[in-house]
C-alpha cells in the first residue's frame, strides 16, 4: 500500500484507455491522411491510383509481390469506408513488420522512437541472444532518462523522480527487436508526449555537446545542456546503446495524427552517435555526478526500520517518504533523542517530520544533518491505514524487537 502527502488532496484517478491490439480500427475512426502518412513512413511505396480518389500502396521489401492496398485520399466519395475498412483487414493479415507498426500508430497516435545499432554479424548473419537484451535495456534506460526530464532539470537524478518517471513508461509501447539491431517505441501522445520532446530535444543537445568538446576539449556545452533535458542517466543510455558497436542511431518522429510539437522540427535525420564519442559520454557523466548539489528538504516520512548498534547513542532510521521529496526511502542518522522520537512515533502509529540535506553522494538516498525530529499528527483514520500498511512488512519485526529490548536486526 502506498499514501498520497498527508497535506495532498485526493485526485480523481484517469482510467487506463482499453485497446484491441487483435484487430485492426474500425474505418470509420481512422483518418485517410494520417493512414498514408503512417504508411509512408514505414516504407510503404505508392504506386499510382486515381488522382484525387486514392492511392495503390505497396509494402516495402519481398511483400511488394502481389500485395497491394487501396487508400482513399479523403472521405469525399461514397466507397471511402469500405477501401478504408478492405485495406485495415489487409495490414492485419499482411506478415509484414510494417503493418503492425502502422496498425499500432493508428490504434494509438504515438510518436515514434527508433534505436538502430550497427553490430558485427555474426554466423550466417546471426547476432548473440545478448545483442537484444543490450538493445531493449539501453532503450529503456534512454526512455527513463526522458521521463525523469519531464518531471524536473538536473544532471543527476538518482532516486529522485523515479516512481513518476517509471510510470510515464507504462504508455510507451514496444515492437520487436530486429536481430538485436532496431527497435521501435510508440509514445502515446497523450500523456507520454512531452517524454518524446524532452528525449528528442536533450538527444541533439547531448550531440552538440560531444561535438563542441571533441573540437575545443572543453565541457562546457554539457552544462547547458542540462536545461535541454541531458543528464547522467542520458549519457549512461547512450554509453549502453554505442558500447559494443559501430555506432548508433535514434531517430524521434511525429505523430501524424497530433501533428509536430511547439519548438520541434517536422523532418528530423536520425541521431548518430559512434564508439569515439564514448570517453565525452563517460567524462559528461561523471561531471554530472560530480557536481549535482544536495538539496535542503523538510521530510514526513513513516519509520519502516531502526538500528544502532547498542541500546544507547545514535542509530539509523530508514523512511518511507510520504511529502517533501520525490523519493520513495531516505535513510537518516540520528541522535540518541531524535532516535527514540522516531521509535515511539511509529509504535503509536505516527509519520514523523525531519529536516536536513538530501545528499547527492549515493544517489539522494541518505539525509545529512538531520535535526528536529517531531511525530506529525494525523486524524484516525489515515494512523489505521499507515499501521496495516507497515504490519504488511517484514520490517516491523525490526522496531518490535528493540522496543521489547531483544536484538535489533540490521539492514
Amino acid at each position: 500500500m502506498t499514501h498520497r502527502p498527508l497535506d495532498e488532496s485526493v485526485r480523481p484517478v484517469r482510467p487506463h484507455p482499453e485497446s484491441h491490439w487483435n484487430r485492426p480500427p474500425e474505418p470509420g475512426k481512422v483518418d485517410p491522411a494520417v493512414l498514408g502518412a503512417l504508411l509512408r513512413r514505414h516504407g510503404w511505396q505508392r504506386r499510382g491510383g486515381a488522382a484525387g480518389r486514392y492511392g495503390r500502396w505497396t509494402p516495402p521489401g519481398p511483400a511488394a509481390a502481389g500485395t497491394s492496398l487501396l487508400v482513399p485520399e479523403s472521405r469525399a466519395f461514397p466507397d471511402s469506408d469500405d477501401l478504408l475498412g478492405e485495406a485495415l483487414q489487409a495490414l492485419a493479415r499482411s506478415g509484414a513488420p510494417s503493418a503492425r507498426e502502422v496498425l499500432v500508430g493508428l490504434a494509438v497516435p504515438s510518436d515514434e522512437i527508433r534505436w538502430w545499432r550497427d553490430v558485427p554479424d555474426g554466423p550466417a548473419g546471426a547476432a548473440p541472444w545478448t545483442v537484444e537484451e543490450q538493445l531493449r535495456g539501453a532503450a529503456r534506460q534512454m526512455l527513463l532518462a526522458g521521463a525523469l526530464a519531464t518531471r524536473a532539470r538536473a544532471g543527476y537524478y538518482g532516486a529522485r523522480h523515479r516512481r513518476a518517471a517509471t510510470a510515464l513508461l507504462d504508455h510507451v509501447l514496444v515492437g520487436p527487436a530486429s536481430d538485436g539491431r532496431r527497435l521501435t517505441a510508440f509514445v502515446s501522445t497523450d500523456p507520454g508526449r512531452p517524454l518524446a520532446v524532452r528525449l528528442h530535444q536533450a538527444l541533439y543537445a547531448v550531440r552538440e555537446a560531444i561535438d563542441y568538446q571533441r573540437a575545443t576539449g572543453g565541457m562546457d556545452a554539457f552544462d547547458g545542456a542540462v536545461e535541454a533535458g541531458a543528464s547522467r542517466e542520458l549519457t549512461e543510455a547512450l554509453i549502453a546503446l554505442v558500447r559494443g558497436t559501430e555506432g548508433a542511431r535514434i531517430a524521434v518522429e511525429w505523430a501524424p495524427a497530433a501533428g509536430v510539437p511547439a519548438d520541434c522540427a517536422a523532418d528530423t535525420e536520425p541521431i548518430e552517435f559512434s564508439p569515439g564519442d564514448l570517453p565525452a559520454l563517460r567524462e559528461a557523466g561523471a561531471r554530472y555526478l560530480r557536481e549535482e548539489p544536495s538539496v535542503s528538504v523538510r521530510i514526513t516520512g513513516a519509520v519502516v526500520r531502526l538500528r544502532r548498534p547498542g541500546p544507547r547513542g545514535e542509530g539509523s532510521v530508514r523512511l518511507r517518504v510520504l511529502a517533501g521529496a520525490d523519493i520513495p526511502y531516505v535513510r537518516v542518522t540520528l541522535d540518541e533523542e531524535d532516535y527514540r522520537i522516531a521509535g515511539q512515533a511509529h509504535l503509536v502509529g505516527l509519520p514523523v517530520r525531519v529536516q536536513g540535506r538530501l545528499e547527492s553522494r549515493g544517489g539522494f538516498r541518505r539525509l545529512g544533518g538531520a535535526c528536529a525530529v517531531a511525530p506529525v499528527q494525523v486524524d484516525e483514520a489515515e494512523r489505521d491505514r499507515l499501521m496495516k500498511s507497515l504490519q504488511e512488512t517484514a520490517e516491523i519485526t525490526a522496531v518490535f524487537e528493540e522496543a521489547c529490548g531483544g536484538e535489533e536486526r540490521g539492514d
